[in-house]
């Protein structure tokens, strides 16, 4: 007859924190106090389903678990036990968290079936109810709240960090794309107040081409590595660092340039945890250009049903989830693109109407469209589209400038808003995400609408790290589509 093992228990901590450890098969060494010392077999993934993972114990048994299932949309594992110098025959556990509503917690619910010999069922049941399920409630409470500082029983102190080889693409002179080459560093430990991640993916944005070519050199001084936003794993962190810990999954947006790099150290306020349902490569892809949508959409535009925008390069990155995005949202909205190509992934994306040209001439379609124009301009053409989009924009209509592909744009005169009435930014995103706080808000609320579709995901094209100079190539020739993102 087998036995059945219940417990259950509330974690002072948020369900995707929890859960980046959880899911993580071979982590019960680094949190669970019963547990010495653990290793995954044949060298697979530990998150990889049909893993096994054999450890010892802190008494000197031996035991090898095989993961049999893993949900990461409903935050649950199953594993059995392979084989055992205990004698618990059949076991099969489930681990399964739910978020509490009360505050910002996590329930936890762990729960096994086994066989014991004759007369040793109530012991084996209290070994497993209470030196495991219970003795790891409470070790995994230790380690969420003392984080990389933490001294389990059983574990000495994390060991002083050492500086980490890392490859990065190097600047050694402003100029095209083939300036950029691949060099070999060391990273150092993380600094207070700091964060040493292993990067897994790599962000390209519009941005990075303007630093290569030199437009901005205080902010990239030679020699320089371009990049601003990167997904990978927490690997260690410095004094004073809070909420973060080691291999949590994170992604991160910064204002100084320095992503592209296999490892970087980076300040915790520029990083975020991952939700489950969020994986690297889309959150390289997404983080910088979502966020640049949400306060495009929430701060500046104050986005309504009806509100009528025009959004150009509208099958890039930030078109593509803008164009979504503000559709949801009830906004009508024109895009501008350079190929019939580009116009069938730019309706599919939320465009109402799309404008084909290469040339800079749209005003007149758009208002063929809208006979006001344009409420809101989303324009990073720059300088060659600049008496086209004045011409588009509609009475009292806000004009953003968020980029300058064709070069920087001239300066806007208050004279010539005044005869709009209108209103003209040139917004930096950073300055949108200044706190900590804000960059998780705004994230939030980008990755929740990745999950409810408001946000569809637009296409990723994946270039090697040392391919960064063909994916400038690809980007500068306007021969791509939705986002870029390197590869680690």
């Amino acid at each position: 007859m087998l036995q059945k093992v219940i417990r259950s228990a509330v974690i002072d901590a948020p369900i995707d924190r929890v859960w980046a450890v959880l899911r993580d098969f071979n982590s019960h060494d680094d949190w669970h106090s019963v547990v010495q010392k653990s290793r995954i077999e044949a060298g697979r993934d530990s998150a990889e389903v049909g893993c096994v993972r054999a450890f010892t114990l802190q008494d000197g048994s031996f035991i090898r678990e095989q993961l049999l299932a893993l949900d990461d949309n409903n935050y649950r594992f199953t594993y059995c036990i392979v084989e055992a110098t205990v004698p618990l025959e059949r076991y099969v556990s489930t681990v399964t968290l739910k978020p509490v509503t009360d505050g910002n917690r996590t329930f936890w619910h762990w729960e096994s079936n086994f066989g014991t010999p004759p007369g040793r069922e109530r012991e084996l049941a209290n070994l497993v109810a209470t030196g495991v399920y219970e003795a790891g409630f409470a070790s995994l409470r230790r380690h969420l709240e003392q984080g990389a500082d933490r001294r389990i029983k059983g574990h000495s102190p994390m060991p002083m960090a050492l500086p980490l080889p890392s490859q990065r693409i190097e600047i050694e002179a402003y100029g095209g794309h083939d300036v950029m080459r691949v060099r070999s560093a060391e990273v150092p430990a993380p600094g207070p107040g700091q964060v040493r991640i292993r990067q897994r993916f790599i962000g390209v944005n519009y941005f990075d081409i303007y630093l290569r070519r030199g437009s901005i050199p205080d902010l990239l001084p030679l020699p320089g590595t371009p990049g601003m936003e990167a997904a990978g794993s927490v690997i260690d962190i410095g004094e004073g660092v809070s909420g973060l810990m080691p291999s949590d999954r994170v992604a991160y947006m910064g204002p100084l340039p320095g992503a592209y790099a296999s490892t970087r150290c980076v300040s915790q306020d520029w990083v975020i945890r991952l939700p489950a349902h969020i994986e690297d490569q889309v959150a390289a892809a997404l983080l910088l250009k979502g966020i640049t949508a949400d306060y495009l959409l929430h701060d500046l535009a104050h986005i309504r049903p009806g509100q009528r925008w025009l959004v150009h390069a509208a099958a890039g990155g930030v078109g593509l989830i803008l164009g979504s995005w503000a559709s949801r949202l009830g906004a009508r909205v024109i895009g501008t693109v350079s190929s019939p190509e580009k116009a069938r992934l730019a309706r599919d994306h939320g465009c109402d109407h799309v404008i084909v040209t290469g040339e800079y001439r749209f005003a007149d379609e758009a208002k063929s469209v809208w006979s006001g124009g344009a409420d809101v301009i989303v324009d990073g053409l720059g300088d060659a589209a600049f008496e086209e989009n004045f011409a588009a924009l509609a009475p009292c209509g806000h004009w953003i400038s968020l980029g300058q592909a064709s070069g920087a744009p001239r300066a806007v005169s208050s004279e010539l808003l005044v005869s709009k009435s209108a209103s003209f930014s040139r917004p930096v995103a950073f300055a949108y995400v200044a706190t900590r706080q804000k960059l998780a808000e705004r994230a939030d609320r980008l990755w929740a609408a990745v999950a409810d579709g408001s946000v569809k995901l637009p296409p990723i094209e994946p270039h090697s790290l040392a391919a960064a100079s063909r994916a400038h190539e690809r980007l500068e020739s306007r021969q791509t589509t939705g986002a870029l993102v390197l590869t680690v």
